[in-house]
């Protein structure tokens, strides 16, 4: 077998953060989807001992943190988003064991591990749901959504699943509905049930009383629905594309006004965090999915420092590009008084942005390092998705080697999340990158191998050393990490912006452009450049970027910042 430590490079120990209470602030976070990690028993599938053979490479890279998508017990129906039990680990990842071992050499790394805790639904397999679904009288019947039909035998409103059809299953044991927001198998909670809340708020404990520091929280704006099941209106023809679905599916075709995004809501979110407060230094990311009001409700979700921590929308997670674009969300966000937001360009359930914003790109790997700078640069925390340090673009896998059912139903015209789920490539002259020596759940893509992380790791000038560059660049400069963001105006593809807090700051230029660019200074900012790699030049007047350039200098304030 391929040895998993065959690529562990020195890594450097990094602080532990343990005195930090703030840590999450400003953290780089490395998303590992698990199956696609790295397999330490051949299965062909990712596990958790794999993961913890990997930690080495990643604190070399300089992440703060590590977000592990679910491994708990679940029959796959949806790849581990569909939990049979929340308090244990799924066999084909290994073992309780495996994962304290994990978070043990993370912490000994000084690496966080966040994990995802998916409470908003469960499977149909998960005992609660065996119990509610057995008759309307037992001691569970209130814990799902359940609803008896209309007069004529349909389901009782008009909501829909993102997976596609009504989100509404008849269950003839009850001779009623259940609502699910995804498939079948996965019934959502009722969240008015306090007994429901107080149920995975205790999940939340048990996993902080093994020495997780924090949850990212799958679908955190879905867990409270309308209780008097009123209909959706209608999404209005000639209003802002939402970014819920693609346009193949007609979940799209609604404001989701009643299934999701609810009031209640926000006191339960208060609820969650009095639980994290217990544990001083932990924290709570949420995956807020909600077309064109995902910002406001980011900003309402993480304000006033009693509910999440920070929060995530797909608004960079789908098409855009450029300086209008990246300006605009940005800016939305900053205008909207929220709290501490999380930004990333790639996740396990997107196409991978180095395949999304090639068409914009002159040269490939030069847009890669300014696009990674730049992410890199927003004000807020930052999610790396695994493998985005490479390069690895989305895979082009055929329609039988399709696994995610999400991508079954919407074949050819959507292709589903396998494409951004193939497993990390490792070692490039080794069978499936060094990831296996079984056969891969889903396959190796060819074009992957050449940019494997032995390809890269030490190399000068590839995208993974850039990355590990301007991860220590932003490690050491507190504005990048922690301070405020204020746009200045740019000409044609450049923005720029600087990054302050107290007296120090630090000036950001980019041009996306294809041609060479002149960002004239402000009167007085004299900017001392650092050198990561770009080639641009700053005189007493002007910063000159070459085509797909960045500028980074740091500006010396005297007294308070203005």
């Amino acid at each position: 077998m391929h040895d998993p430590k065959a690529l562990t490079t020195s890594a450097t120990v990094l602080p532990a953060h343990e005195a930090d209470a703030d840590w999450w602030r400003g953290a780089v976070i490395y998303q590992i989807y698990p199956r696609s990690f790295q397999d330490s028993n051949g299965d062909g599938i990712g596990d958790l001992p794999g993961v913890t053979a990997r930690l080495p490479y990643l604190a070399d890279l300089g992440v703060d943190a590590i977000w592990l998508s679910p491994f708990f017990t679940s029959p796959m129906k949806d790849f581990g988003y569909d939990v049979s039990n929340y308090c244990d680990v799924d066999p084909i990842f290994g073992t309780l064991g495996d994962f304290q071992a994990l978070t043990a050499e993370a912490h000994r790394l000084g690496i966080k591990v966040i994990i995802d805790q998916v409470i908003s639904h469960t499977s149909d397999m998960h005992p609660w749901f065996v119990e509610s679904r057995l008759n309307t009288t037992n001691a569970k019947a209130d814990w799902y959504i359940w609803a008896d039909s209309a007069p004529d035998g349909t389901a009782p409103n008009n909501w829909l699943s993102v997976f596609g059809g009504p989100a509404w299953e008849w269950d003839s044991r009850r001779c009623q509905y259940y609502m699910h927001n995804f498939l079948t198998s996965q019934p959502d909670l009722n969240f008015h049930n306090p007994e429901v809340r107080k149920a995975v708020l205790d999940v939340l404990r048990f996993w902080l009383e093994l020495g997780v520091d924090g949850f990212r929280l799958d679908t955190v704006n879905y867990y409270f629905h309308d209780a008097e099941l009123r209909s959706n209106p209608p999404a209005p023809t000639d209003g802002p594309a939402g970014n819920d679905a693609p346009a193949v599916n007609p979940y799209g075709r609604q404001v989701h006004l009643y299934d999701k995004s609810r009031p209640e809501n926000l006191d339960f979110l208060k609820e969650l965090r009095s639980v994290l407060d217990e544990f001083p230094g932990t924290t709570a990311m949420g995956e807020v999915g909600e077309g064109s009001r995902a910002i406001e409700i980011m900003a309402a979700y993480t304000a006033g420092g009693d509910k999440l921590h920070m929060c995530y929308s797909f608004d960079l997670l789908g098409d855009g590009y450029g300086k209008t674009f990246f300006e605009t969300t940005i800016g939305r966000y900053e205008a909207s008084q929220g709290g501490w937001p999380c930004w990333a360009f790639s996740n396990h359930d997107v196409p991978r942005w180095a395949s999304r914003f090639l068409p914009y790109a002159a040269d490939p790997l030069r847009m890669q390092k300014l696009v990674s700078s730049l992410l890199l640069s927003f004000r807020g925390s930052v999610c790396l998705y695994e493998g985005e340090e490479l390069g690895l673009g989305e895979a082009s896998l055929t329609y039988d080697d399709l696994v995610d059912p999400y991508g079954i139903r919407f074949w050819p015209e959507f292709k589903g999340r396998d494409g951004c789920r193939t497993p990390m490539v490792w070692l490039a002259d080794a069978p499936h990158g060094g990831f296996s020596e079984g056969k891969p759940w889903l396959p190796v893509p060819a074009d992957h191998l050449p940019l494997a992380a032995d390809r890269q790791v030490g190399v000068e000038g590839s995208l993974h050393e850039h990355y590990k560059r301007f991860l220590a660049f932003r490690r050491e400069t507190a504005p990048l990490r922690e301070g405020t963001i204020e746009f200045l105006p740019a000409e044609g593809d450049v923005m720029a912006f600087v990054r302050r807090t107290g007296a120090d700051a630090v000036l950001c230029v980019f041009n996306f452009g294809h041609e060479a660019a002149t960002f004239p200074l402000p009167a007085g900012m004299a900017p001392e450049a650092v050198d990561l790699g770009f080639g641009s030049v700053a005189d007493a007047d002007a910063v000159t970027l070459g085509p797909e350039d960045a500028f980074f200098g740091r500006i010396a304030v005297a007294g308070e910042a203005t």
